[in-house]
């Protein structure tokens, strides 16, 4: 009969910012599993039941600070150093096609956008338009997998896990082009 293998374990850290407190999950390695907003914890912990079991039985989640690493690029980031987590290590655990899909949205450069269909067509499935926004809604690690960065064709802010108003920040923040309510053009300088 062969042992069972011990829980996955993960810690949870409560970080300040500017659009509220963030929930940054790590593993022992000190990658980066989810990062969600407090008001969103139910989510977030939906979430990591979905990619990785039962809490307490295939997965443990326990507070303990991020990384140093983590907190400081996250700071910078939030400071206006938008490449700062561009080093953070994240580990995921969804399919492989919205892997593929994160990893995609992590070239997406500050201060740029996308519609789905161009991310579609980076991945070079053009006709997938619709599985890219379900596996994009579905991205456990907001802001440093810049899902944020995703918008409607027509520049227009599409949905946000956090929020429309964090999405439209979080943009503002970055430098970013985009349409806000009732068509009008919201263009803030490119840093």
């Amino acid at each position: 009969m062969s042992k069972s293998s011990a829980p996955l374990a993960l810690f949870l850290d409560r970080i300040e910012s500017p659009i509220g407190t963030i929930l940054v999950v790590h593993d022992t390695a000190e990658c980066m599993r989810a990062l969600d907003f407090h008001d969103y914890e139910s989510r977030l912990r939906r979430l990591l039941k979905l990619h990785y079991g039962e809490q307490g039985r295939d997965h443990v989640l326990n507070q303990a600070r991020a990384p140093l690493a983590t907190q400081r690029a996250l700071e910078r980031y939030f400071s206006g150093d938008h490449a700062a987590i561009d080093n953070i290590c994240v580990a995921t655990a969804g399919t492989e096609f919205q892997c593929e899909v994160w990893a995609a949205l992590r070239t997406i450069r500050p201060g740029t956008t996308l519609s789905y269909g161009a991310l579609a067509q980076r991945l070079g499935r053009p006709w997938a338009v619709r599985a890219v926004g379900l596996a994009n809604g579905a991205n456990p690690i907001g802001i440093v997998v810049p899902c944020h960065r995703v918008i409607g064709t027509d520049s227009s802010l599409t949905g946000y896990g956090g929020g429309l108003s964090r999405k439209r920040w979080l943009l503002e923040h970055e430098g970013s082009a985009f349409k806000i309510s009732q068509g009008r053009s919201r263009a803030v300088g490119i840093r």
